[in-house]
């Protein structure tokens, strides 16, 4: 504040026109004529100049002095004596609303805003101000007649807009946006305002978002042939235009400010974002090692080099990066998550669990350090502790994050249950998945399954299974399951046909097939080709159950010649 009042005493505190007390204020020679306008000011208009004048050096004075309160009531009078004098009412403004004192506010923009010449960001500040003290009907009659006086200024429109949506008046509001954006205005700043408006309004209208979002791209299109040059309008539209999806527009924004401005915080990692997004994986590569080179001690890189080698499909590389990230900032949430997950595929479900631990007892509760540990548990065989981890989850999740309840997360939560020994609440999960994803084939291949194994449901179960083979015809699996729930249904015949296609279309020998396919040769009287089928699938996998078909004890290694 005390530049700004050493700014604004040395730009003249006076009424008359602003050459006027440009020349008085600064001591030059006034320009021709301007001696006789000044000679012609009356006795009432010089003093009330004087005082102006001497309110103001002793507010700067009392500023010095650290005497706040002082130097506003000094600034307060000299604003009041020379009301015409817009920096200072803008900066007193400004500074009454930030200390709550709207209503001071309000008395010093009524009279800063009768004359003529006050521009429309007196206006809108007034509007502003009437807001802060609840009086509605002003401050949108306040904000209308900014938008008159300066119709190319975004401060009206932005404050009438808030004020619509606060009062859930959205018609209102996207109705100022629009009569904004017919205006023919040639300042890019307007433009990049008005799409911030618009995507503020998207943000709380999801319905409307399609719509609203098309015409936020418009205005930022707008500013952008106007070729702004100034940095902010640059860095605006290159954000706008990700933020709105149009990826392909941002990047060369991007780039011109990484040309102008090296040093900018944040440009290389959105524009590695953008390439990640757009599968350039080797010029997101190429930003994401330039940020490393710059600051080798920067977590940013190696967490986005994390997430580059994880979509290649190079989990261990991904881990590694992950860890150096965290190792680098402990506080990093997403890294844990993302680390856990790379943990489990590649089989270390005991390290993810200890690494989800420490993000608990860092982080506290959440969906998904117990989503996560849920699917670890599950590899680990631990159907038990992953019932109760996904248990947890689905109670955080229906508190604080619904979005996160998906199809994929009832599925695994699901299969959990049922290998748990719960099949009537892994019905449920199942059921529950199929609600939120009626494609998701997974889910009809495994409840449809699951009922046949038991014996349950098999009309259904052969349904399910009949939808999941039609969107995957060539998924082992799947076939599998169609031959099982036939030989459940008791038609062998049929049942030998879908396991043939199994067996062929598997990529490398699978005990449960064979297994399948003995049974199947048992049912139609073939006991040579089952116990042949049997011991295929016990040389592959030990399992008690296909030895007790061979008549083997549990505990005795297969017999080659059986």
């Amino acid at each position: 504040m005390l530049l700004m009042a050493v700014a604004l005493l040395s730009s003249g505190c006076a009424s008359g026109s602003r050459a006027r007390r440009s020349a008085v204020a600064t001591g030059a020679d006034p320009a021709p004529g301007e001696a006789d306008s000044a000679a012609r000011l009356s006795d009432a208009e010089m003093e009330e100049r004087v005082k102006a004048f001497a309110h103001f050096a002793a507010g700067v004075s009392s500023k010095l002095n650290d005497d706040e309160d002082a130097a506003m009531e000094h600034f307060l009078a000299a604003a009041a004596a020379d009301p015409g004098h817009e920096a200072l009412v803008v900066e007193l403004t400004r500074r009454l609303l930030t200390s709550k004192q709207a209503d001071k506010a309000i008395a010093l923009l009524r009279t800063a805003t009768q004359s003529p010449q006050s521009s429309g960001r007196l206006l809108a500040l007034l509007g502003l101000a009437y807001a802060e003290t609840g009086q509605a009907e002003q401050a949108i009659r306040a904000n209308r007649n900014a938008i008159k006086r300066s119709p190319d200024l975004p401060d009206g429109y932005r404050n009438l807009v808030a004020l619509y949506l606060d009062n859930r008046q959205y018609a209102e509001a996207l109705e100022v946006l629009d009569t904004a954006l017919a205006r023919p205005s040639k300042e890019p700043q307007f433009w990049v305002g008005l799409a911030e408006l618009y995507a503020n309004y998207s943000s709380l209208r999801r319905e409307e978002a399609e719509a609203v979002r098309t015409k936020a791209v418009l205005a930022l299109d707008r500013a952008a042939a106007l070729r702004p040059r100034d940095i902010d309008s640059v860095r605006k539209l290159a954000d706008g235009y990700k933020m709105m999806g149009e990826l392909e527009k941002a990047e060369p924004f991007y780039l011109e400010l990484i040309d102008r401005l090296p040093s900018l915080p944040g440009t290389r990692e959105k524009l590695a974002d953008i390439y990640l997004r757009l599968h350039q994986k080797d010029k997101a590569a190429e930003q994401i090692e330039a940020m490393s080179r710059a600051d080798p001690g920067r977590v940013q890189p190696h967490y986005l080099l994390g997430v580059l080698a994880r979509q290649e499909n190079r989990l261990s590389d991904a881990a590694g990066y992950f860890e150096m990230a965290l190792a680098l900032k402990p506080e990093l949430e997403p890294a844990y998550y993302e680390l856990a997950g790379l943990k489990v595929m590649l089989d270390k479900p005991t390290e993810a669990l200890d690494l989800l631990e420490k993000a608990r007892n860092r982080f506290g509760r959440r969906f998904a350090i117990e989503y996560f540990a849920g699917v670890a548990h599950s590899r680990s065989k631990n159907y038990g502790g992953a019932v109760r981890h996904f248990t947890e989850a689905e109670v955080i999740g229906k508190a604080n994050e619904p979005e996160r309840l998906s199809h994929s997360f009832y599925f695994e939560f699901g299969a959990a249950l049922e290998r748990n020994g719960d099949s009537a609440e892994a019905v449920k999960c199942f059921r529950k998945c199929l609600e939120l994803s009626p494609k998701f084939s997974e889910a009809m291949n495994y409840l449809g399954y699951m009922w046949a194994d038991r014996g349950e449901n098999l009309d259904e179960a052969k349904q399910l299974i009949e939808k999941a083979v039609e969107l995957d015809p060539e998924n082992t699996a799947y076939l599998d399951s169609m031959a099982w729930v036939l030989f459940k249904l008791k038609q062998p015949r049929a049942a030998f046909e879908w396991m043939q296609k199994a067996i062929e279309r598997s990529d490398k020998p699978d005990p449960t097939l064979y297994d399948h396919l003995g049974d199947i040769h048992a049912e139609l009287g073939e006991p040579a080709k089952a116990r042949e089928a049997w011991r295929k699938s016990l040389d592959l996998e030990s399992n008690d159950k296909v030895k007790q078909k061979l008549g083997i004890p549990s505990d005795a290694a297969p017999r080659s010649d059986l």
